[in-house]
């Protein structure tokens, strides 16, 4: 079973790191090596698993998932995101917005990707907090991603699951609206682990699977996997390291593959699960406040 790691919220109020197991959690103890306080520096550790292991806290015993709740595995990193990476994205841009839609045809198939800033760690929702709906968008979705988690040297240490809400109308109406339309608070979920990259996905086998309930009923289920995005990873993490430091290392949300249709569009309480083999399931809950 391949290493998975995250930040955890126990019943009586501790929060830790841990390891992910079948049933539960191994709990860690940083205390245990010097200048080790929180869960990037294990991922950006030479050795994050062996550290991991030598982490366990031996006097503790596993805990079960229904005596704690997953944090966001985020720290002090800056998110960033990649925009039109899969066909099904490009497509989805051009019908958004007429007048940008050669601009969305042309970097689908340009050497140098889309990557733009998409949230601060205050900004990021952990499993089961509302991811938001902005109240002066018409017609929101959520773009479920695989997300890397990127070390301040630009190694790729490891991915997780990631939401990349999107106000489509906004974004639409003008492409210079962008930073509107993607960043504002609570524009993102990240979570629930980090699955520990020690050899590259099975682009094939890595399915991400969306899907939306409202009112207890699906209202939309979508799927795609890694091997219909048009760019490799190391591609992505080399363009964003390009004239940029990252001294608390980054996490890139890799673009979306998944757009439910035109007419679809998020409301409040909707209920957002994705899916991502291998690393596990993001649930959040959504919140739109009434226009003001």
């Amino acid at each position: 079973m391949k290493m998975k790691l995250a930040k955890v919220l126990l019943s009586n109020g501790e929060r830790h790191v841990a390891i992910v197991e079948a049933n539960g959690v191994q709990l860690l103890d940083l205390s245990q090596v010097e200048n080790c306080h929180r869960l990037s520096d294990i991922l950006y550790a030479p050795d994050p698993i062996g550290l991991a292991k030598f982490l366990i806290d031996t006097e503790l015993p596993p805990v079960p998932f229904n005596q704690l709740e997953f944090l966001a595995p985020i720290d002090h990193q800056e998110v960033w995101a990649a925009g039109v990476t899969y066909k099904r994205s490009q497509v989805a841009r051009m019908e958004e917005s007429e007048a940008a839609a050669s601009h969305y045809d042309q970097v689908y198939t340009a050497d140098r990707p889309e990557l733009f800033f998409k949230a601060t760690p205050n900004r990021v929702c952990e499993p089961n907090q509302p991811v938001r709906v902005r109240f002066d968008s018409q017609w929101s979705v959520p773009e479920p991603e695989l997300t890397l988690v990127v070390s301040p040297d630009l190694r790729l240490v490891g991915y997780t699951v990631g939401n990349d809400m999107s106000a489509r109308d906004i974004e639409g109406e003008n492409p210079l609206y962008l930073p509107q339309a993607k960043f504002y608070r609570q524009c993102c979920g990240l979570g629930p682990c980090v699955l520990l990259h020690e050899q590259p996905l099975d682009r094939e086998a890595t399915q991400i699977i969306l899907t939306i309930e409202r009112e207890g009923e699906e209202v939309f289920r979508g799927d795609t996997t890694i091997a219909e995005m048009a760019r490799g990873l190391e591609d992505l993490i080399s363009w964003l390291g390009k004239e940029n430091d990252f001294p608390s290392g980054v996490m890139l949300l890799t673009g979306t593959g998944v757009v439910p249709p035109d007419e679809f569009t998020l409301e409040d309480r909707d209920i957002v699960s994705i899916e991502i083999t291998g690393i596990g399931t993001l649930i959040n809950p959504i919140v739109k406040d009434a226009a003001s």
